[in-house]
């Protein structure tokens, strides 16, 4: 039988102490990033085709219907948005692991959407993708250390004699041991295989690392070394974190921007800072509201704004406003005309009729449920 070996102490694989279970300071990291444009996307579509309708008409799942945002280099840049927003497909887009249907998106100023062939091969090593499942993006009969290697062989990244030294390096740098590089995945605990998982992504060097949910599958202490450990990561190798999340604590730790994904289009984009400060949006207010509390003076004294309903089909959106069915504020333009992601301070853009150019929400926001900051 085999052993388990378990990730319970924080450390860097040498026997010492590195990340404890508390998360650092949201402001502490990253450093200062620079401005310039790392990733830039611009009217993403991403439509799944469905059997034919009635009378033959097609139809399609509206997963991602025209969203545009750019990510600086240095910095972590988060989506987020429940079940069925839009976040992960736009995720796998970016990676080119489902196809996009419209819409442009650039590395660096390179096409990525189009590319193919020997091109995306190239570009394929300046951006890696970290999944949500540890264990399941790993090979049960693949050893660690062959998993991490596999990324080297395959993209032809070093001489083969110098492999092994990065794997071991990697090994290091993600908080693992030496000798844990012979053991298959079901050997680790989850944390672990995560660790794998990131030090994997990272055997390319990549400027751009995409994270679907990667710490929504561990133990919460094991998620503040993993997120302690990534923005470690980010500062050592100067990487750029497209993070997506429903986590509203973890994005706000980890995300210098962050943009509100609702039914494939983003409805509010705006710094940490201002989107924790002052949303705009009822759905933004929403999630918000719902987010446990962990400051006493609010803990069960939030007025918490409670959605009524599901969220729309994608495959048959209504006229209007895709939250009017579910806004507790909707008046009757937000049921006729598509709100435009309009720009109402600087930095901060926001989708919504009654929010007005000024950047004043046309309704009433009780102190509680505009209260983020005491959340996650």
């Amino acid at each position: 039988m085999t052993d388990l070996v378990r990730d319970d102490a924080p450390g860097d694989g040498r026997g010492e102490p590195t990340l404890g279970p508390d998360l650092l300071p949201p402001d502490a990291v990253p450093a200062q990033p620079n401005t310039d444009v790392l990733l830039e996307v611009r009217d993403l579509e991403v439509h799944f085709p469905l059997g034919g309708g009635l009378f033959g008409k097609k139809r399609h799942v509206r997963a991602v219907d025209g969203i545009s945002f750019k990510v600086r280099r240095g910095t972590t840049f988060g989506i987020v948005g429940e079940s069925g927003s839009g976040k992960s497909t736009t995720a796998l887009a970016v990676m080119r692991l489902v196809e996009h249907t419209g819409g442009d998106i650039r590395l660096d100023g390179e096409d990525v959407g189009n590319a193919s062939g020997d091109a995306l091969r190239h570009l394929r090593r300046r951006f890696q993708m970290v999944f949500q499942d540890p264990y399941a993006s790993l090979n049960p009969r693949k050893r660690a250390g062959a998993a991490i290697r596999e990324a080297l062989d395959l993209m032809e990244i070093d001489e083969p004699a110098k492999r092994d030294a990065r794997v071991r390096e990697l090994f290091l740098k993600t908080g693992l041991r030496p000798e844990q590089l012979m053991l298959f995945p079901h050997q680790f605990s989850g944390g672990q295989r995560q660790r794998i998982v990131l030090a994997r992504a990272l055997a390319a060097n990549p400027e751009l690392v995409v994270c679907d949910e990667p710490v929504s599958a561990l133990d919460v202490a094991i998620q503040a070394q993993m997120l302690n450990l990534m923005q470690q990561l980010q500062r050592d190798f100067g990487l750029t974190y497209l993070f997506i999340s429903h986590d509203l604590g973890v994005v706000r730790h980890m995300c210098d921007e962050i943009a509100v994904m609702y039914l494939g289009r983003i409805v509010e984009q705006a710094s940490r800072e201002q989107l924790f400060s002052s949303p705009l949006h009822p759905y933004t207010l929403a999630l918000w509201s719902a987010a446990p509390s962990f400051d006493p003076r609010t803990r069960g004294r939030r007025n918490r704004i409670r959605l009524q309903g599901d969220p729309p089909s994608p495959i048959d959106i209504p006229p209007g406003c895709r939250f009017a069915g579910r806004c507790p504020f909707a008046e009757a333009a937000c049921r006729e005309r598509e709100p435009e992601l309009r720009e109402i301070a600087p930095g901060h853009r926001v989708a919504c009729h009654r929010v007005g150019d000024d950047g004043r929400a046309l309704y009433p926001i009780t102190p509680d449920a505009a209260e983020p900051g005491a959340s996650g």
